[in-house]
Order: C-alpha cells, then structure tokens, then sequence
C-alpha cells in the first residue's frame, strides 16, 4: 500500500517537471529565436502481481514452470526521461531594420563571448561602438574571418550570409564587384557569417540570452557548407516557435494530472488510517 505513495509522489513530480518547462516556454514566447523545451518520462519496470496461495514450482520434462497464476501488472512510478529543445522553424517578422537577420532552415549564428564561441537563432543583433554587430547583451557577432564591422546603411547580407559593403567604405576597391538590385554603383564582399550546425542539436544546453554551447552529446560545431546554409533573411527576426494556445492546453492537462496523482496519496493515506487504526485493532 505505501508503494501507492511513492507512485503517485513519482507521478506528482513528473508534472512538475513538465509544468516548469511549459512556464518557461510561455515567459518566452515573444523572444526572437527562442525555441521551446519538450519533456519526455519514462515508466519505472511494472511488477507483475500473481495469486497469493498459489505458489509454487511445477516440474517437467522441460525445465520448471510458476504454479502461481500471473493476474496483471502494477506500475512502480514515472520518471524524467530528457528535457530537449526542439528546433522548430519558427515564423518570420519583418523588422525593417539592417541589423536584424533571420534564419530559415537549420544552423545557428556564432558569437563571440567571455566563454568562447556560443550559438544562437536570435538575429536581432545591434552595432556596437566598435562598429561590430552585436547582440543586446554586447557579444559580437562572427564571420568566417572574425567580428563583422559595418557603418549603419552601408551593408547588405544576402541569402546566403555573404556580407557585402559599399565599396567607398573599403581600403581594397579592386574586389568591387556590382550585384543586381543593389542601389549602390560598386560594393565589396566583407566576409561571410559564420553559420555552423552540430550532429544532434536538440542536445545542445541552453545558456541564456538566447545562447547555446555545444555538449558531449550534440558534437561540436561544424561550418555549414556553401551548397547546405539556411537563408539569411535580412530585416526580418524569427519569432519564437511557442504556441501559446498549445502550451495553455497542455498546462490544465498538467494541473488536472498533478490532482489525479494528489488524490491517489490522500486515498492510499485514507486506506492505511483505515487498516491501523481499525483493522488491526479489532483483530
């Protein structure tokens, strides 16, 4: 009987688990490029419950068998089985802005911080006093070749992440070349984002500020391939991939579970005031 506590303790613990993931999915819901966490349990081994009076070893030609019939099986509890993100495309929102890009497909942007090299999907970026684009937090965002530094209105980045700069604000103007639907006469390629995917990305650990850093389990960061990057979208920011309709749903199905398991305690509790304090006294 008092496994039934452990079970519904179990169960009442899982919730919770899932209820702290959908909270911070929905306090997250309007930051550009976040991506929601997914919860995922796995059951405690069932025992399988036989009749009491029935025990015993039947032998044959064959080996052994139970005498006891099998009756069905009880499950031991719940658990967390991982707590992933998942890395859904999320929708895009124009901004207008020259600083903000966006991604569309798979890969992340790499920025530069006091720890090394982070990732993030969050292209809302800013230019710095050195001329940099940065994120909100001041960490700069990096090219193959190393921080990008541009002058307001002078950069365009194209689809494939090239960053291209007016060729009267360059020192090499031989590398000019003309690209179709540019208003300036002549530009220069700057440098090219460095955008980077890993083998299993769901098992990258957040860090906050929109920040991942690359596990054991998700491998280390590789340099997507010319013929392979996501599009860079230039003026636009991807929103979060949160449905909150979707996550409000599932937060009264947690409430109404957590009840389920509270109230198996109290019962089971009830059961066993039950068997002490009468069943035991008049025998």
């Amino acid at each position: 009987m008092i496994r039934g506590w452990y079970t519904g303790a179990s169960g009442m613990r899982a919730q919770q688990w899932r209820l702290d993931a959908i909270a911070n999915n929905l306090a997250n819901v309007d930051v550009d490029g976040y991506k929601k966490d997914i919860t995922s349990f796995k059951t405690f081994p069932e025992m399988l419950l036989r009749r009491m009076g029935d025990d015993g070893v039947l032998k044959n030609p064959f080996g052994t068998a139970d005498v006891a019939p099998i009756m069905g099986k009880i499950g031991t509890g719940v658990e967390l089985n991982e707590l992933y993100t998942s890395f859904e495309q999320g929708a895009m929102k124009e901004t207008q802005s020259d600083f903000d890009l966006a991604l569309d497909g798979t890969g992340f942007f790499t920025v530069q911080t006091p720890w090394g090299e982070r990732y993030t999907r969050n292209g809302s970026f800013q230019l710095g006093k050195e001329g940099c684009l940065e994120t909100k937090e001041g960490y700069p965002l990096l090219g193959e070749n190393g921080p990008i530094k541009v002058q307001a209105n002078n950069f365009q980045v194209d689809k494939t992440g090239r960053v291209w700069v007016n060729a009267a604000y360059t020192e090499n103007p031989a590398t000019m070349v003309s690209r179709e639907g540019n208003t300036w006469e002549e530009t220069t390629l700057l440098d090219t984002l460095k955008l980077v995917d890993f083998d299993i990305p769901r098992y990258l650990e957040k860090q906050g500020s929109s920040l991942y850093r690359s596990t054991d389990v998700s491998g280390e960061a590789q340099i997507i391939e010319a013929d392979s990057r996501p599009r860079v979208v230039q003026g636009f920011t991807e929103s979060s991939n949160v449905d909150p309709v979707l996550e409000m749903v599932q937060m009264i199905e947690v409430n109404r579970a957590y009840e389920a398991n509270q109230k198996a305690i109290q019962t089971e509790d009830t059961m066993l005031g039950t068997l002490i304090n009468q069943v035991v006294r008049l025998n």
